[in-house]
């Protein structure tokens, strides 16, 4: 069933890639298929790649504010009830921390076991405002598939092998990158907090 569903989002080219984007970014989990869509449609028609990485991009953005939108409406009372796992709510825990770097991490690289979802859901329940949320979703997400048709077009058939043999490399980067991003966030909130005491 699912061979048959990728086949005719495929067929349907970069239609199909919005839908997927936007689906996966509204919360229906679909691991690795925007980025499998993208890298195929830049392979088997390059001339579309970087086209496709513009849907996809839109796409996401859309699905997310939707997300984002509903945790908004319910606010902190929405996120009690569906964030009840221990697991859940260490990431809120972690939002709660270090705000919009959890939510760009996922977006910028996608690392297993990290859900992007309960951290769009507690930027919309605790109040982030709307377009500080969209531009932390772009800041990831046009970085990404942009530079997932790069790679499309440039290595075609090998793209796939390449990504995954350097997937840690990848991973360790945007590992780094969170926890600088991270201590920034804690030093800004550390200065913030000693002006208010001053």
């Amino acid at each position: 069933m699912l061979r048959k569903i990728a086949a005719a989002l495929q067929a349907w080219g970069p239609g199909g890639a919005f839908l997927l984007a936007l689906l996966d970014s509204a919360g229906i989990p679909l691991p690795g298929g925007v980025d499998a869509l993208l890298i195929l449609t830049a392979v088997t028609n390059p001339d579309l790649a970087y086209f496709t990485a513009a849907v996809c991009v839109i796409g996401s953005s859309i699905g997310s504010l939707i997300l984002f939108n509903i945790a908004r409406k319910g606010g902190e009372v929405y996120l009690e009830r569906h964030a009840t796992t221990a697991r859940s709510r260490r990431f809120r825990a972690w939002f709660y921390d270090y705000g919009l770097v959890t939510v760009f991490i996922p977006t910028l690289v996608p690392i297993p076991g990290l859900p992007m979802k309960i951290f769009v859901l507690s930027a919309g329940a605790l109040g982030v405002k709307p377009v500080t949320f969209l531009l932390t979703v772009l800041a990831g997400r046009i970085p990404r598939y942009f530079g997932l048709a790069a790679l499309g077009r440039e290595l075609g058939d090998d793209a796939s092998g390449w990504l995954l043999l350097h997937k840690w490399h990848l991973v360790l980067g945007a590992l780094i990158l969170g926890v600088l991003l991270m201590l920034l966030a804690r030093a800004v909130r550390s200065s913030g907090s000693l002006e208010k005491n001053a």
